[in-house]
Formats: structure tokens, sequence, C-alpha cells
């Protein structure tokens, strides 16, 4: 339907909605319609005042849509008028109706009212994300820095995870301010990135070295430029941190992983015990590897070619140098199959040990469990991320060994034209955020990835204080 140019009577509604096939949701449909459209506000206005006359009462989601309608247009005495009318007539909003007044009213002169009604959203229920930010960026744009940070506590507290959007805005809003603890509290956004392996983008890059460029008195320059092989940043001569765990730190993550991840409550769900003993007997009788490979997982890195040559190239690629390679397969590769071809596993058996699973098993808990059995020296490949185990790893010290390690010692594939590319992310230097006091190291993507990724960035932002 296409929304009129301009209100209508109340016959002219009638008609239109006679000759719609569908009458008992033409209102609907008209309403979604002029959220689409983008149509003026007093076109939407005659349709409810149409409905309120027919009907008596306007429903909840027709409300909802008009008021959505206001938000998209920045309507705030309408977004108010209707968060009375709203509020009068239903006691309790659901969280779509809060969304958009915290999200209308944030953005107006009228912004308070929007941490009021974040107020009133707790009492019932727990904020969203959107919720939280949309009071966030508020209250920075009106240079409300302390309100914005405890705000940003607060959601951090209750396990929302940030967009790097609104981390970007606390950046871009404390621009030239002065103040200690604001410098910790951005700071401290740094340490998060760093904490959580999070890659900020060009634009978000850009915003911090602005802010660092801009606070007074203190001489900090950016640069971006390619950290050398080596691991010392060409600016600055600082060597960046070793991406090696020790000895020490070695043992303690295999431990913790060992001991949480693997005989923690997690592996079982996937697979049996018996399964998972019979795996370590079998490890433990040929260690050490040097390289462990999640089969499945790599058999599907180019989608067009049978997944028994994906593996096949891999395999061959990585017993190029002699390594000792164990292979996690299942067991329905050993059946001769489109996609599993008998000679070529049989061949691919003389250069690697394979492990064949039940077919619903989890082998990232294997993966793990036979890399860390190997030695310091084990890498393990897979273009998974071993995400979920970070919530078994409770503490943030064992997490971010956790992520160090696994940025030293996991190779990519990915699929490319010539036989297969090898990202190898065996960089000598750790590759996150990092500082020594009078320099920052900040590595960052050229485009913005809200999906998680393991691809390392090459690019950083070099920024030191010239004192």
């Amino acid at each position: 339907v296409q929304p009129p140019e301009k209100p209508l009577q109340a016959e002219e509604w009638n008609r239109l909605r006679e000759s719609f096939r569908s009458p008992e949701i033409f209102e609907e449909v008209m309403f979604n319609s002029m959220v689409k459209c983008n149509s003026p506000i007093d076109v939407a206005k005659s349709l409810l005042t149409h409905v309120a006359k027919s009907n008596g009462d306007i429903a909840y989601n027709l409300l909802l849509k008009y008021l959505a309608l206001c938000v998209q247009q920045g309507q705030t005495s309408e977004i108010q008028d209707m968060y009375d009318i709203m509020k009068t007539r239903f006691r309790i909003l659901e969280s779509g109706a809060y969304n958009l007044f915290i999200r209308g009213l944030s953005n107006s002169d009228q912004w308070r009212m929007a941490l009021t009604l974040l107020e009133e959203v707790k009492k019932i229920m727990t904020p969203s994300r959107t919720n939280y930010e949309s009071c966030i960026k508020a209250a920075s744009r009106h240079q409300e820095m302390n309100l914005a940070f405890e705000l940003y506590h607060e959601m951090l507290a209750k396990d929302l995870v940030p967009t790097l959007d609104v981390l970007q805005a606390f950046f871009d809003y404390s621009r030239s301010m002065k103040g200690a603890d604001l410098q910790k509290e951005l700071f401290g956004i740094l340490l998060y990135l760093r904490e959580n392996q999070i890659y900020p983008h060009k634009t978000f890059m850009r915003s911090i070295k602005l802010w660092f460029e801009s606070i007074p008195g203190e001489n900090w320059r950016g640069h971006l430029t390619n950290i050398k092989d080596s691991g010392q940043c060409p600016v600055c001569n600082t060597q960046l941190e070793d991406s090696d765990l020790t000895e020490e730190e070695y043992n303690n993550l295999r431990e913790r992983i060992i001991r949480d991840v693997i005989h923690g409550t997690d592996t079982f769900r996937k697979t049996s015990p018996q399964e998972f003993e019979a795996f370590q007997t079998f490890v433990e009788n040929r260690l050490p590897f040097d390289i462990v490979i999640d089969g499945l997982n790599v058999s599907h890195i180019k989608p067009r070619k049978m997944q028994c040559e994906n593996l096949f190239d891999a395999v061959s690629y990585l017993a190029k140098e002699n390594a000792r390679l164990l292979v996690l397969g299942r067991k329905h590769m050993l059946i001769n199959s489109s996609n599993w071809k008998r000679e070529i596993m049989k061949e691919m058996q003389n250069k690697a040990d394979f492990f064949f699973a039940e077919n619903i098993s989890e082998d990232d808990a294997f993966l793990l469990y036979a890399t860390l059995r190997s030695g310091k020296h084990c890498k393990f490949v897979t273009r998974d991320f071993l995400r979920d185990h970070k919530a078994c790893l409770s503490d943030s010290v064992t997490r971010h060994l956790f992520r160090k390690w696994q940025r030293g010692h996991q190779i990519v594939f990915s699929p490319s034209f010539v036989s297969i590319f090898i990202q190898q992310p065996a960089f000598r230097y750790d590759c996150v955020v990092q500082t020594t006091g009078d320099t920052w190291h900040i590595p960052y993507k050229d485009i913005f990835e809200e999906k998680y990724s393991f691809q390392v960035p090459r690019k950083w932002l070099c920024i030191q204080q010239k004192l």
C-alpha cells in the first residue's frame, strides 16, 4: 500500500480500507508502510484519529507503530505525548516501547527524561544494550562524561557487551577535555579492547588518535605503521610484548584448561567419557605432535571442492616440513561417499595420525587437549574461535593467557585462488592493544567487523608522548 500524501477524512479512510484485500489488517499494513516511506506525521495522525473514532480506542501495536514514526523523525513533543497516553492506558509497557521512548528522547533536548525511563525499565527487567547506549551517547553529547561512564560500568556489570560505536563515542566527545579521572576511564576502554582482543576499525582508531592528540598540555603524537617481524615499532623503536608464554604461564594455562574445560562439565555434553578416555590414551601413546588439525572444520574451506580434497590439500601442505600431524576426524569420513573418497583418505593416513570420533563429538576439547599435551611448540588448525570455552575460564588472568596462547598457536587457512592460502598467526609479538606508559600500540582493521575475528590485523597505530 502506498500511504496518502496528505491527511484523509473518515470516509476516505473507509474507502481505502474497503478496497484493501484484507480489511481486518488494513491499519497495521498502512502504518508499516508509513514507517517505511517516512510519511508526514499529520497523515499518520489522521489515521489514528479515524481508528479512535471508529473503534473507541487504539490498539497497543498501532500506537507502537505511530511511535516508531515519531522517533524516526525526531518529533520530541509527540514522543512525550505518546508516553503520557501509553502510560495512562497501559500500566506496564514492553521492551519494544521502552526502546523507542528511550531512543527518541535521548536524541532530543529532553534527554534526561530518557534516564528516568531507564530507571523505570530497571524496576521491571534488565535494560537492553540499546537502552544503555542511547543514554550513554546522550550524556556524552552533553559533555556529562561522569554520568556516561557510570552507565557504561553498570552495563558491563550486567554482562552487556558494548558496541564499538558507543566506545568510539566516548573518545569523540572527550576531545580536548581535561581531567585525570576522564583519562583513566578512556585508558580503561583501551584495556578493555586488550582484555577482549577487540580490534578497532579505521574510524574508531582515528577517534582514539585525535583524542590523544587533543589532551591539553600532554603532547601525544600518533602515527600509523606496520610492526617489523622482530616485533619492533619503526616509529618509536619500542619492542612489543612477546607472543610466547613463559614456562610457568604455559603450565598454569595447561593445567587450568585440562581441569576446567576438559574435565569440567562442558565437554561431555556432546561426547562420552569413554570416548574421551580412548582419545587420551591414543594421544599419550603418540606424543608429541607439532600440529593438531580440526579435520571437519578444515574440510569445509572451499565449498565447491570435495571435503576430502580440502583436507588433503591442508594435510599435504603442513606435512611438507616433516611435521608430526594429528587430524581429528569423524567416523563418517571412513565410509566411502561423494565427499569422502576411500583412496584419498588412505593416502592422507600415510602423512598424519588420525583419530576418528563419533559423529556427534564436540572436538574443541579434543583439539585443546592434544595441542596442550604436546607442548609449547605445538600449533593447531581450525577456523573456529573456541569462543565458548572462555566461559569456563573464570578468571581474567587465565582468559588473557588463553587468548594470548591462541593468538600465537592458531593457524587459520583461508580459501584463495592458489591452492590454499595460509595465514600463519605465529608472530613473535603479541597482537593486542599494549602500553608502556608513554607509548600505546593499537592494532586496527581497515573495515568494521561486528563478528569476532581470528584474523590478526597487520596495521598499527603508534601513539607516543613526547616529553
